[in-house]
C-alpha cells in the first residue's frame, strides 16, 4: 500500500516541475510545504483535467484535493471508517467504490518520495521503515483517481483522492507486497485524457529508476514532520 508521502520543497518549487499544468488553484495551499511525513486526510496539490465540471479547463490544472476517497454518491460519512487512501489497480474498472472515478476522474500525486514499512518478522509488531524515491532525485507524480463530493451538513463540496497500487517491482518486493503505480512523464497526458481504461500504465515502475533508505522509526508519527526524517540509518539501495 502507500499510506505516507512526502514533498521537501516548497510549493512553488514543486508546480515549477510540473509547469505543463495551470497553477492558480493549489495557492491555497502554499504555507503547508515542504511537508516531510504526508499522512492521510491532509490536503495536497494534485493534477486533474476537469472537463465535465469546467469546460473552461482545457488543460492539466492544479487543485487541492484532501487524501482519503469519498464517492460521490456517498450521501454521509460513517464514523469510524476512514475512507481508503489506496485502490489496487486489479479490478478497479468494476470495483463500485472506484470505477466512475477510474473511468472518468484520473488525476497526478505529484510528490518527492514516499514510505513503507517492512514486516521483519512477519508478525507485524516489528517494523523497519524506508523512504523511497527517484535515484535522479527529481519529484514524480503518483496515478490517483479523484471525487466530489457534498458534505450534507455543511454544502460544502470537497475534493477528495486516492492512490493506485500495483504489485511491487525487484526493489519494492525486498519490503512490501505492494507498491504505489508511478507514472513516467511521457504517460501523464494519457492518464489525464478521456480514455476509460489505460489498464496498460498501472505497472511496477523499472527498479533500476529508483532508491530506498531505512530511516528512523519516528516516522511513524504524523506528528513527527522535520528534515531529519529522511536521514538514513543504513544502506541506500
Amino acid at each position: 500500500m502507500c499510506g505516507r508521502i512526502y514533498i521537501k520543497t516548497t510549493l512553488a518549487d514543486l508546480l515549477r516541475n510540473f509547469s505543463f499544468a495551470q497553477r492558480e488553484r493549489a495557492e491555497g495551499l502554499a504555507n503547508q510545504f515542504p511537508r516531510y511525513n504526508g499522512a492521510p486526510s491532509l490536503y495536497y496539490p494534485i493534477i486533474i483535467r476537469d472537463v465535465v465540471r469546467d469546460p473552461d479547463v482545457f488543460g492539466p490544472t492544479f487543485v487541492s484535493a484532501r487524501w482519503g476517497l469519498i464517492p460521490g454518491w456517498i450521501k454521509e460519512q460513517k464514523l469510524g471508517r476512514p475512507p481508503p487512501v489506496n485502490a489496487r489497480c486489479e479490478g478497479i474498472a468494476s470495483n463500485g467504490m472506484f470505477k466512475k472515478a477510474y473511468a472518468n476522474r484520473r488525476c497526478l500525486v505529484p510528490i518527492d518520495g514516499f514510505f513503507e514499512w517492512k514486516d521483519i518478522f512477519g508478525t507485524g509488531k516489528d517494523k523497519q521503515p524506508y523512504a523511497i524515491a527517484m535515484k535522479s532525485g527529481e519529484p514524480f507524480a503518483l496515478a490517483g483517481v479523484w471525487e466530489s463530493w457534498r458534505n450534507p451538513e455543511t454544502g460544502e463540496d470537497i475534493r477528495t483522492f486516492c492512490v493506485i497500487t500495483c504489485p511491487p517491482n525487484e526493489m519494492m518486493a525486498t519490503i512490501h507486497d505492494r507498491m504505489p503505480v508511478i507514472l513516467h512523464r511521457a504517460d501523464y497526458e494519457r492518464w489525464l485524457s478521456p480514455e476509460p481504461d489505460p489498464y496498460t500504465l498501472m505497472k511496477p515502475f523499472p527498479a533500476e529508476l529508483m532508491t530506498m533508505w531505512p530511516i528512523d522509526r519516528k516516522v511513524g508519527s504524523p506528528k513527527n514532520d522535520t528534515a531529519d526524517i529522511l536521514d538514513p540509518t543504513g544502506p541506500v539501495a
